[in-house]
């Protein structure tokens, strides 16, 4: 393949499926089709592709998708990668640089809030140890960590360590502090101004270069890497009043002042590192979420080995085997009960609070909580292959995605710190050569300093890296502790711009299980009679309706008889001999051929039919017994939800395949105005499409199986899972539970989230912007002020830490 021009890259992928050269040249074409890719080479042998893209106007997910829309796949290799020494976002820059320049990485990912670097890489090109050889060229560490628990104890003794920073900063910059704002009125008949100098030059060495060091080596590798980060406006502006200080102290006679700044460069040291120890236990608590669902599987299990019950790690288990678990314990693994009776707490991972009855042959996910008694459970999927992995996965995976909002924090934060640095040189520049002959500024080199410094140190890039990326992981966290999975970010900003919510019906609004929900009396004496005759007459039938009156039947108590004989009717109903009695159950047209006329009844049925009921009538020697009216239910809960959605001033809409009477009927249950009847579920994706088209930005909800492609279409696509179905591909929110409650609550929380992304964007730029001029002096010339450097690297270490507090208070929502 030809050598990439400038500004374009070389990319290779596996392909999964390919078989023949018919194949490769499908391909291929897919390839060439998407604009910005160019040179596509298919090898059929080696199954892989080899193409020259331009980032600018296509991305590694649009090629991947262009392949798999064409009928194959593309293998990929993941490895997440835990981070050390990351200080602000031109840090997480750095490394998906160094990451992407790796052979054989297709994409590199880095969260500066969570620590993590996230790579999509060809296991055939590179490897593990070559990834992280390339984040540690860069300047920084890879935790080696195995594990949640290893990572929690490899992120504490990162904390540990900033604090032993902090503490040594603290223990020397205190004395000197103490001593520069006393000396003129308190020590100064007990030691001279040199002894003094040269004391505070003693205490603040080891603030420069023992606390200080990290930073020292962070402005190294930055500057290795022609980049300038956090870093290095810290070693700048400390560096700078410390080698002022020590000319002063040693050399006197070549400054006009004996004044040194040695309590400014150790104080903005302590400042910064305690800002950043702040900064880290504030992290540590935003991803605490998904720790905690990480910490629900228990690690060991108690298996049942020949007869015997024995304990074992809980990787050791594998499908097939049976555990025991006793009341009041987590259940290790993903199974089916096999012998036992219990109610077992789902809330952690469904999100429903309600406890689940199981027995034999109910299936039981791991994670959740034995109340109840002992269970025998035969374990179905294990590993990386349960719920519980699968729900911590998807959080990861949304953790890693970036929200598209979050490139304008990108963007300024790659341009950033050589822009402060150039500010900051003009404001010397300003204040020593022009500044100082308009305004009295007393000794020209110290003021131009002072402000210099003030400048560098002010200037916060971590706030603008934290912004998006801790209210994303929070938000996620807090969705993933309901039951409610969000699958990327752009998912979280696009929700939060919703004006349509279109609604399946059948299995979301609805049950999906109709059921006798009226009868009316005929003949027949009571209810029980009309029900034997009924269901006497449909047992053995199959059809939905029949098992809906049959379980009506037995529900009310009763033993139904077996007919002698039956006999469908297509399109009309059933007639049976049940104890020597013709009992016939159908709708008018069965009556019709029967001769039996309804009566008074007939205005009832159609009253009922208007309700949107299938109504059935049933027939016995001649008369009319009764009417029963069957109707997929409706959710206790769905009549709250819509009107939940309508407070927030969402739209909402109903789509079903039933006639225009039964739509109507159900929708009118459920408080919606909007429907559209009669709707195949291949019509489904094109009617979303339709409200789009008119501008609206739509939601489609279901079941993510018969609704997939409506769901792919629509904005965002919200799936309804069944507590162990969660890994389905249709639907960027997935709601672990069927409590349509859950979908007010996802796009409640996405909004929640959003505003806490646009108040901490709107606080990093507002403080970067307005701390900047008053740090270089711009309020001097009118009120005669200066901010002091110290000062300005408190409000720098409090931005930072501030942002990521703000984004911690989501952790309170409630739904």
């Amino acid at each position: 393949m030809a050598k990439a021009p400038k500004g374009k890259q070389e990319a290779v992928v596996r392909i999964k499926g390919m078989h023949c050269a018919t194949c490769t040249d499908t391909v291929k074409e897919a390839l060439e089709s998407l604009k910005g890719v160019e040179d596509a080479r298919v090898n059929l042998a080696t199954e892989k592709a080899a193409f020259i893209y331009d980032p600018a106007l296509v991305s590694i997910a649009e090629v991947e998708n262009a392949v798999k829309e064409s009928g194959y796949e593309v293998v990929k290799d993941e490895i997440t990668l835990t981070i050390g020494d990351m200080h602000c976002a031109t840090c997480a820059l750095t490394i998906e640089e160094s990451l992407k320049e790796v052979p054989g990485v297709r994409n590199a990912r880095v969260n500066f809030a969570l620590g993590k670097a996230f790579v999509d890489y060809d296991a055939s090109l590179t490897e593990e140890g070559v990834l992280k050889k390339a984040v540690e060229e860069a300047g920084y560490r890879v935790l080696e960590v195995q594990g949640v628990m290893s990572e929690q104890m490899a992120r504490q003794e990162e904390l540990k360590e900033a604090f032993r920073a902090v503490t040594v900063a603290a223990v020397f910059s205190v004395p000197v502090a103490i001593i520069s704002m006393s000396y003129d009125f308190l020590l100064m008949d007990l030691f001279d101004v040199q002894l003094r100098n040269w004391l505070l030059l003693v205490l603040a060495t080891p603030v420069q270069f023992y606390a200080g060091l990290r930073y020292y080596r962070g402005t190294y590798w930055a500057l290795r890497n022609r980049r300038a980060n956090m870093d290095t406006l810290v070693v700048l502006g400390t560096t700078a009043a410390w080698v002022y200080s020590l000319v002063v102290t040693l050399v006197p006679e070549a400054v006009a002042t004996t004044d040194v700044y040695f309590d400014t460069s150790s104080v903005i040291i302590t400042l910064v590192l305690a800002g950043k120890y702040l900064e880290l236990r504030s992290r540590g608590r935003a991803s605490e979420a998904i720790v905690k669902l990480m910490n629900l599987q228990p690690p060991q299990a108690l298996l049942v080995k020949e007869g015997q019950e024995v304990l074992v790690e809980v990787d050791e288990v594998v499908e097939g085997d049976v555990v025991v678990v006793k009341p009041g314990e987590r259940i290790p693994v993903d199974g089916e009960v096999i012998s036992g009776q219990s109610a077992v707490d789902e809330s952690l991972v469904t999100g429903e609070s309600i406890p689940r009855e199981k027995s034999p042959g109910s299936a039981v996910t791991g994670g959740t909580v034995n109340i109840g008694g002992v269970l025998r459970v035969r374990a179905t999927r294990v590993g990386r292959n349960t719920t519980l992995a699968q729900i911590v996965k998807l959080v990861e995976d949304a953790q890693s995605t970036k929200a598209p909002i979050e490139r304008l924090a990108d963007s300024v934060a790659a341009v950033f710190v050589p822009i402060v640095i150039v500010i900051a040189c003009a404001t010397f520049l300003f204040w020593y050569f022009v500044g100082s002959g308009f305004w009295n500024v007393g000794d020209v080199l110290t003021f131009s300093l002072t402000t210099t410094v003030a400048v560098l140190v002010i200037a916060c890039p971590c706030a603008l890296g934290l912004a998006t990326p801790t209210a994303i992981v929070v938000g996620t966290g807090t969705g993933a502790r309901m039951g409610i999975l969000i699958k990327n970010a752009p998912a979280l900003e696009t929700a939060h711009r919703l004006t349509t919510v279109i609604f399946d019906k059948t299995g979301t609004l609805t049950r999906g299980e109709p059921k006798v929900v009226r009868l009316e009396l005929g003949s027949a004496h009571d209810d029980k009679e009309l029900l034997l005759a009924a269901g006497s007459a449909e047992k053995g039938s199959e059809h939905v309706l029949s098992k809906a009156v049959i379980s009506a039947a037995e529900s009310a108590g009763l033993t139904l008889d077996s007919p002698d004989t039956s006999k469908t009717v297509a399109g009309e109903g059933i007639s049976s001999m049940v104890r020597g009695k013709e009992v016939s159950v159908g709708n008018r047209r069965l009556l019709q051929r029967l001769g039996v006329p309804l009566g008074k009844l007939d205005v009832t049925m159609e009253s009922m039919e208007n309700e949107g009921m299938t109504v059935m009538a049933c027939v016995s020697n001649g008369q009319v017994l009764g009417l029963i009216g069957v109707a997929d239910t409706l959710k206790p809960e769905a009549s709250e939800a819509i009107a939940g959605l309508r407070d927030l001033d969402l739209k909402v809409v109903m789509l079903t395949g039933d006639n225009e009477r039964t739509a109507r009927a159900i929708a009118k249950q459920a408080g919606i105005d909007e429907f559209r009847a009669q709707v195949l579920p291949a019509d489904k994706a094109g009617t979303v499409k339709a409200f789009q088209e008119k501008g609206e930005v739509v939601a489609m909800v279901g079941d993510g199986i018969n609704d997939a492609p409506a769901l792919a279409q629509a904005d965002i696509g919200i799936a309804l899972g069944t507590g162990t179905d969660i890994a389905l591909e249709s639907g960027n929110i997935v709601l672990m539970g069927e409590d349509l409650r859950g979908v007010v609550t996802a796009i409640k929380l996405s909004r929640r989230t959003f505003a806490k992304i646009r108040q901490n964007l709107f606080w990093a730029l507002f403080y970067n912007t307005a701390s900047i001029p008053i740090a270089a002096g711009i309020l001097f010339p009118l009120t005669n002020w200066l901010l002091s450097p110290m000062i300005a690297a408190g409000a720098m270490a409090f931005s930072s830490v501030s942002v990521v507090a703000n984004a911690s208070l989501l952790r309170r929502f409630k739904p």
